[in-house]
């Protein structure tokens, strides 16, 4: 076997030809020890970091194989955007063979995936949440699954998905082979291995937590109200592709529209936006057309993205295991890349928890100079505009809606209540008569 080349793994010319021009030229570890077990028929479990190419290495052998003997292919993954990476990968490959491939996710019209099953796709490539919704509305039969591929499985069970995949598993035949890939072994992985396949071959490439080699990392600690200032610091000092990552996703769209506002092209991924959204975002992210992309962490393993400079940790994970996931859109393909987080004062526990699973001291860097934020004041915003248009500046939990029995008056600000009971005095008008008046944040924040 060499040891540079796909020569010698198995891979039946035909594919091996398209491979070289397709550029595939050099296998990654977790190709080069995956694909010959895969090949002979043997369940697998492999274990390996995200941007290690294993959609080859489970691609390759499920394309050869069906090829070989009737049957259908079916992967499942946790994303969308994952969804329709490996279909782009499998169709690249199988095009000149004639496969045909369905893609069965959210966020798309049913009724055009119903059309692709009456085609007689070779692969099914979909979301556990839309199988299901498939077998319910039996438009979707399993049993004539050969190869069964479970990716990122760790990641589905992080998300709530252990119901529907047990559920899948129960519906494919018995006699298949089953391919699990998974970036950590958790323990309910290894609960899925011992009831679901049989005597697997176990590939390990990295132990779990372990950071890719091509990835530079640095620390700041940053009180919360200098993180945007650093960030466009950090924006003019780095000139290629950048990715930001922040826990929730009103931050990322907040640190979006900020961006823009500065004059950054930036665009936002997250479960909020439509599939038609992220889809735009992660297209106009590969070509250029937006510079920074701000994402939750259902990107951290949906972006496959080569040639991004830099990924920066706006927010820290809230698990320590998500932070090599997200470090791991740069420095893919053979590039390098460096990864920048952000912690406050308070979160050195975070910080220490992160060390200890990637086995390395993150070293800390020094803020530069960082210009202080200016707002406008709260007070401002209520100028010569009604209730309702300021809604989004009210502060607390206040709805935007009147109470019932309250409408203002146009023009007159709140207006007067309708009823002369005092309990159903609004807010505003016991404020005035029983107390000082809730007091305004000057600086702009709530």
């Amino acid at each position: 076997m060499k040891e540079d080349t796909f020569d010698g793994l198995g891979i039946a010319p035909k594919l091996l030809e398209i491979l070289d021009r397709l550029k595939f030229a050099t296998p990654t570890p977790i190709q080069k020890q995956s694909i010959p077990p895969a090949l002979s028929g043997k369940d697998l479990m492999g274990i390996a970091q995200t941007g290690t190419g294993k959609t080859l290495a489970f691609g390759v052998p499920m394309i050869q194989r069906l090829a070989l003997e009737k049957g259908l292919g079916l992967v499942i993954l946790p994303t969308r955007e994952l969804a329709l990476q490996v279909n782009d990968s499998l169709s690249q490959l199988g095009k000149s063979l004639g496969l045909k491939t369905a893609i069965l996710i959210g966020g798309e019209n049913i009724r055009k995936q119903i059309q692709q099953l009456r085609g007689r796709p070779h692969v099914i490539i979909g979301t556990p949440g839309r199988l299901i919704d498939h077998l319910e509305q039996r438009t979707l039969k399993l049993d004539t699954v050969k190869i069964l591929v479970l990716d990122e499985a760790d990641r589905m069970l992080d998300m709530g998905f252990a119901p529907q995949i047990k559920r899948v598993l129960e519906t494919v035949p018995k006699v298949r082979q089953t391919l699990l890939f998974s970036a950590t072994m958790p323990e309910e992985i290894v609960n899925i291995a011992k009831s679901y396949m049989q005597l697997p071959v176990r590939v390990e490439v990295a132990p779990a937590g372990t950071a890719t080699k091509n990835v530079t990392q640095e620390l700041f600690f940053v009180h919360r109200d200098d993180k945007m200032p650093l960030l466009r610091n950090l924006l003019s000092e780095y000139k290629g592709s950048i990715l930001v990552f922040t826990r929730t996703k009103f931050g990322a769209k907040k640190i979006a529209a900020s961006l823009k506002k500065s004059g950054h092209t930036s665009a936002e991924i997250h479960s909020n936006r439509s599939l038609n959204q992220r889809l735009e975002a992660l297209a106009g992210f590969k070509m250029g057309k937006y510079r920074v992309m701000v994402a939750t962490d259902i990107a951290a393993r949906g972006i496959d993205v080569t040639g991004i400079e830099l990924v920066i940790n706006y927010d820290l994970p809230e698990q320590p295991g998500d932070y090599v996931h997200r470090i791991g859109r740069t420095g893919r393909a053979a590039h390098t890349g460096h990864a920048i987080s952000f912690a406050t004062p308070e979160q050195k526990h975070d910080v220490r928890a992160i060390e200890r699973l990637i086995k390395t001291q993150l070293p800390i860097s020094k803020l530069p100079n960082l210009p202080k934020e200016t707002f406008e004041p709260a007070s401002s915003l209520y100028r010569t505009q009604g209730y309702a248009q300021n809604k989004q500046a009210l502060p607390g939990n206040f709805s935007p809606k009147p109470r019932r029995g309250f409408g203002p008056k146009p023009g007159i600000g709140f207006g007067k209540p309708r009823f002369k009971n005092k309990k159903n005095t609004s807010y505003f008008q016991r404020s005035r008569s029983n107390g000082p008046r809730r007091s305004w944040p000057q600086d702009g924040t709530f």
